[in-house]
């Protein structure tokens, strides 16, 4: 039977986690909680590793929410299975016959997985508007309506400003509103769509995947699509799937960290089709914007925040709401672990964790700060240099410029003796890197977070 602990656990990490991931590295661990140790029993080495190295953290902090204190968490192999040898010939004319390719170190589905029904996290609800984003929360509202002249929506915005917030409420509104019973939809990553294509392909099944998102669905939320740069045949791929939509009268709602116009590697058709619909950007929240998106949170945390602390974490978050948000939970959760009150104290305790800011930095601060982080001079930064230590710098330069700064890419890129496309390049990597949370992820989020005036 099946720990209850661990069962409210993976509920958590199942509306943390994109389905994929939950799927392929969550769902094969047997968990375990035996007061403050939480012990996980992966199926082989390979997926004790993985887990290990890339979603320890995101376990660890749905597991504090579900046993209220910071647990030890032991990844073990379960013990191998005895398994009756055949005869050799037997056993050689098996493989031979049931032998798949494998993907990740797991073996291949046969044809494409059904389209589970999205888990909304979000809804319109709990999403606070201000200046910076009323014209994105506006469209997205109205996009299920016959006044709004287009079925397709692309959002943009920089991390943590409430893309996926918009479009998680998209998805979960129209399935309320609609006219007929089980609206087909599907909320999806860019990535996880490229990997079915890619499983589907290998098991010769690219028809049913073809049908199964051209013409068995209603709505496609899609994020992150600036993924597909420099990837041919899947750009062919969305094209297609987002035509036949088109032409059926679908919902398309696609997110971004950049605008259609500063992709590169992109074909021009699908840039033509990403701009064909209404485009919203959202900007950075204004500071009543971050101070009732504070008291928003605190609300539905039952937790009475005085004025002086909600302002104070307004002031000193001023660029990422995920960022503002967490500060108020880890604050939340610091104070209910010691039984005390939420206090100034308490506050600028949990913020040393974060990016302190009285104002936003300008770019060359950014410099100066990364020059200090990485130890190196401005003149190796602005090199040709390719050493590992040299890109990673200059790319976190980026990530922090675009981050802290009106700058465009290319402006950005001439700053650095870079192109365009090699900042747009460095920006995504680094950004999957700390949305996947690998040990390289969580160094730059660390890194990041040390940025002060």
């Amino acid at each position: 039977m099946i720990d209850t602990a661990w069962k409210q656990i993976l509920l958590s990490l199942e509306k943390s986690l994109t389905p994929s991931l939950y799927t392929v590295w969550i769902k094969p661990l047997q968990g375990r909680v035996d007061g403050a140790r939480l012990t996980l029993t992966a199926p082989n080495e390979f997926v004790a590793n993985w887990v290990r190295d890339r979603l320890l953290r995101v376990i660890r902090e749905s597991a504090a929410e579900v046993m209220g204190e910071d647990p030890r968490i032991t990844i073990k192999v379960g013990a191998k299975k005895n398994v009756t040898r055949k005869p050799r010939s037997t056993r050689r004319k098996q493989v031979k016959s049931t032998q798949v390719p494998q993907h990740l170190g797991l073996p291949l589905e046969q044809g494409p997985r059904p389209l589970k029904a999205p888990n909304w996290r979000f809804s319109f609800d709990d999403f606070v508007v201000g200046p910076s984003n009323e014209l994105a929360c506006a469209a997205s509202k109205t996009i299920g309506q016959t006044a709004f002249n287009s079925d397709h929506l692309f959002l943009s915005s920089g991390p943590g400003l409430g893309k996926t917030h918009l479009l998680q409420s998209v998805g979960q509104h129209l399935c309320k509103s609609a006219h007929r019973k089980n609206l087909r939809v599907a909320c999806l990553s860019s990535e996880e769509f490229a990997t079915r294509m890619v499983l589907a392909f290998k098991s010769r099944q690219i028809d049913q995947f073809k049908a199964q998102f051209r013409e068995g669905l209603d709505v496609l939320l899609l994020e992150d699509v600036h993924f597909f740069q420099g990837k041919e045949k899947m750009q062919e791929e969305l094209l297609g799937t987002m035509t036949a939509l088109r032409e059926r009268g679908c919902k398309v709602v696609l997110t971004s960290s950049f605008m259609p116009k500063e992709f590169k590697g992109v074909d021009d058709r699908l840039v033509s089709r990403f701009c064909s619909g209404f485009m919203a950007h959202i900007n950075r929240p204004d500071m009543e914007t971050r101070l009732r998106i504070v008291r928003e949170k605190a609300r539905k945390l039952q937790v009475d925040v005085p004025v002086a602390v909600s302002e104070l974490l307004a002031e000193r978050i001023t660029t990422d709401i995920r960022q503002l948000e967490s500060c108020l939970n880890n604050l939340v959760l610091k104070a209910r672990l010691l039984n005390r009150a939420v206090t100034m104290n308490l506050a600028w305790e949990v913020l040393e964790n974060y990016a302190i800011q009285n104002s936003t930095p300008d770019f060359p601060h950014i410099i100066e700060f990364i020059c200090k982080s990485y130890s190196l001079s401005e003149e190796e930064l602005k090199s040709k240099s390719r050493k590992r230590q040299v890109v990673l710098a200059r790319n976190t330069a980026f990530l922090l410029a675009r981050k802290h700064t009106d700058l465009s890419l290319k402006a950005i890129g001439e700053r650095l003796n870079r192109r365009h496309s090699t900042v747009l390049k460095g920006i995504t990597k680094l950004e999957r890197e700390i949305s996947m949370q690998t040990p390289l992820g969580r160094q730059i989020e660390n890194t990041t977070q040390r940025l002060t005036p």
